[in-house]
């Protein structure tokens, strides 16, 4: 049953199917990590997902899985599915890698993904492909001296077109396979056609401010529920606005 027939589950629908349960399956961003050192539980992507589905209807609790691990890839990715994936049975995994596979082989990454999709579909789960934020596109002096050299290569990366690539190679993949993709990377890239994108991100190389997490609950909502207006929470008020 999708999510779209469970959150308008009555008393019997919910007896029958339970709640809602959506696995987070990513790295740092998903972690929750933003500035060096801190860790945000409440104002990452998918609990802000959570709180526009309790906005839409209060009555179908929504579990949300998180399974992101800071610095880790697609690929060192695969041997953690069964337990922190697929053994909650989801009725959506939420997948969002590239980041830190643009370090290594495109096609480690590429292949990477291609089994993340098949096993998901084969547990007979949804499952949308994100794409991450870009990178940063210059070494600000606000970086912690530890990460500089680290944030020339990330900055190289991102200005010499490998990052599109990786997000490419990514996207081609989600459409061989009929994986809907939440395209938060070209929300990203139309960003920085007038602003600076290297300021929205809390470490200044890849992890977004808290607010920006807002772009990627709003590009999954819209993945989800295609042409329903989006829920604002009561008490959230977002710098974000698409």
């Amino acid at each position: 049953m999708k999510i779209t027939e469970k959150i308008n589950m009555d008393r019997a629908g919910l007896e029958e199917h339970g709640p809602i349960t959506i696995v987070a399956f990513g790295d740092s961003v998903t972690h929750g990590a933003v500035a060096a050192g801190e860790i945000n539980y409440e104002t990452v992507y998918h609990n802000r997902l959570k709180k526009m589905l309790n906005a839409y209807r209060k009555y179908v609790p929504v579990n949300i899985i998180n399974a992101g691990i800071g610095g880790i890839t697609a690929a060192k990715s695969l041997p953690r599915m069964d337990k922190q994936v697929l053994a909650h049975n989801p009725d959506l995994v939420i997948v969002c890698f590239g980041l830190n596979d643009v370090n290594g082989p495109l096609d480690t990454f590429t292949d990477a993904l291609r089994e993340i999709f098949s096993r998901c579909i084969a547990a007979g789960t949804d499952v949308i492909y994100m794409t991450p934020n870009m990178l940063n596109t210059y070494s600000s002096p606000l970086t912690e001296e530890k990460y500089m050299e680290y944030s020339q290569k990330t900055a190289e990366m991102q200005n010499g077109g490998r990052m599109d690539a990786y997000i490419d190679a990514a996207r081609a993949v989600a459409r061989e396979m009929n994986v809907p993709v939440a395209d938060c990377y070209a929300e990203w890239k139309k960003l920085s056609e007038t602003q600076d994108t290297t300021a929205m991100l809390a470490n200044y190389i890849n992890h977004p401010t808290k607010e920006m997490h807002e772009l990627f609950a709003r590009e999954l909502w819209k993945t989800i529920f295609a042409g329903a207006e989006i829920p604002v929470p009561a008490e959230e008020s977002t710098m974000y606005k698409a």
